[in-house]
């Protein structure tokens, strides 16, 4: 569906199983503008004896109908793989790439599912056969690879690589607004050749807890549970082997002071503290603080006791930037300025500060590779690399 501000239409449909009349999604928006009117967004939505299990994306709604006693967690991970998919594509997913590209989305959709079941939903395969040109399966055109019907779907045969390696990162992502949190993922970068298995067995601190734990489908997930070992086939090219969330309360790796002090009524001074609060045998890189100031402000005048501060009219801010930005220090920048407008009352509003960095060969939630390793049939020998590294997310401060 395309939701516009008053009516939507549908812009594609695939009746799967043919026990569901299409004319039932007729009823989903018109219930959808009631329950927004009620504050009521639940993911489920239910008219009479059909069950409407919905997201949004962008302008889009993308709608699975069901009268089934159906696995709802099994839909919602198909519709947001689905997503995915398209926005692999067609690079963004908004209504006018769908209409710009109807034979491939309906291509797609075929193969993504069958009867019902979901089917091939990786899209390094699927642009193996379906291209943005169209395909049809006429004598002598490009048939679907055996990948398809294999029991490794994820991973194409005969893949040869001249030099065989690895590159695992370990990736924690921070993020502060107003309360914190943090979430993982574990990256891989294969040049493998051939179908290499691979063990990788991992440990974490005792007293951080993992939750929202996915994986990709390579993964064996019985092996998981029995000896927390990840076992799998990896996929050719980059992809995520596995993202977690920590449930643990842990201080902000960079924490910012900030206070503003006026003189007379046509100047202000903006004192900033930055500290790392992480141990001092990491090291914070490219440390970027942006400090919101009044947008009326002029004649910029800086100084720092490391890093470089400049001002940036579009974003009405300070832009402090640090190059590295060792664990346990502390550092200050001042910034004055003029206000031409006396009664200048942005600087009430007190926007959030925010705050980019990366740290390398450290990670928030603890979590270390023990082993890493790699068989396959042929014997060769592989290197394998595993790399950590903390990044800040959507990374903000509000400061007094």
């Amino acid at each position: 569906l395309s939701a516009g501000e008053i009516f939507a239409i549908v812009l594609i449909c695939r009746n799967y199983m043919g026990n569901v009349d299409m004319s039932e999604i007729d009823n989903f928006m018109p219930i959808m503008m009631r329950r927004e009117e009620d504050a009521d967004l639940s993911p489920v939505v239910i008219h009479g004896s059909t069950h409407y299990l919905w997201i949004k994306h962008s302008n889009l709604y993308l709608v699975a109908i069901t009268k089934r006693n159906t696995n709802a967690a099994l839909v919602y991970s198909f519709l947001y793989k689905l997503v995915e998919v398209f926005t692999e594509y067609f690079k963004s997913l908004e209504e006018e790439s769908i209409r710009d590209n109807f034979v491939t989305v309906y291509e797609l959709m075929d193969e993504v599912m069958d009867f019902g079941f979901p089917q091939t939903t990786d899209s390094k395969i699927l642009l193996e056969y379906i291209t943005q040109q169209g395909h049809k399966l006429e004598v002598g055109a490009p048939r679907p690879p055996a990948t398809v019907t294999n029991a490794v779907s994820w991973r194409s045969e005969g893949i040869k690589y001249r030099k065989n390696e690895v590159f695992m990162d370990v990736i924690d992502f921070t993020q502060t607004i107003i309360i914190s949190d943090h979430f993982s993922y574990i990256r891989i970068h294969p040049a493998l050749s051939g179908l290499p298995f691979r063990f990788l067995s991992g440990e974490k601190s005792k007293s951080v807890e993992l939750e929202d734990v996915k994986f990709h489908q390579c993964v064996r997930l019985s092996r998981f549970e029995n000896d927390r070992t990840i076992s799998f086939i990896p996929p050719d090219g980059e992809s995520e082997l596995m993202s977690y969330r920590l449930n643990t309360t842990v201080k902000p790796l960079i924490w910012i002071e900030s206070v503003i002090e006026k003189f007379s009524h046509s100047r202000v001074e903006i004192k900033v503290k930055a500290r790392s609060q992480f141990k001092s045998r990491s090291t914070a890189n490219n440390v970027s603080i942006l400090v919101p100031v009044p947008s009326d402000a002029d004649s910029p005048k800086f100084k720092t006791t490391t890093g470089q501060a400049k001002w940036v009219p579009e974003k009405s801010a300070v832009e402090w930037n640090i190059k590295s930005f060792p664990g346990g220090k502390e550092f200050m920048m001042r910034a004055h300025f003029g206000l031409p407008s006396v009664e200048s009352g942005e600087l009430e509003a007190k926007r959030p500060i925010t705050v980019k960095f990366e740290i390398p060969y450290f990670t928030v939630s603890g979590i270390q590779v023990r082993y890493l390793k790699i068989i396959e049939k042929s014997g060769y020998q592989a290197l394998p690399w595993v790399r950590y590294i903390t990044q800040s997310g959507d990374y903000q401060l509000r400061t007094n």
